[in-house]
């Protein structure tokens, strides 16, 4: 003998509803909720992925900054350098370039010669 009280005389499992239609339907919202939290989460580890790679492009630009300011105060000294050179003496300078270019034509006769 068993004995169920159900209040309204509405069935005890389904409380006013069809029980395939409900069942649809909330299958359906875990279905497109479990979806989305899915995708949430994709898109969570993707913003992170994103930010770690701002932040180490960042430090990147930060280094060839510096690296670039470097280079110009390097440039910028051998200008200098290169300014003295030419107010010195016209015929010092010809004779140092006439010097060099016979070095280069030495070297490059002499790997020539050895092929």
């Amino acid at each position: 003998l068993t004995l169920v009280f159900v209040g309204d005389g509405a069935p005890a499992a389904n409380y006013g509803y069809t029980n395939s239609g409900y069942s649809v339907y909330e299958e359906e919202n875990d279905r497109l909720t479990e979806s989305l939290r899915t995708k949430v989460s994709a898109i969570k580890s993707l913003s992170i992925e994103i930010g770690t790679e701002v932040k180490n492009q960042n430090k990147m630009l930060s280094e060839m900054d510096n690296d670039f300011e470097s280079a110009g105060g390097l440039l910028g000294a051998t200008m200098g350098r290169l300014r003295t050179l030419s107010r010195g003496s016209q015929t010092k300078l010809l004779c140092y370039m006439m010097l060099f270019a016979l070095f280069v034509f030495f070297v490059l006769y002499w790997i020539i010669k050895l092929r």
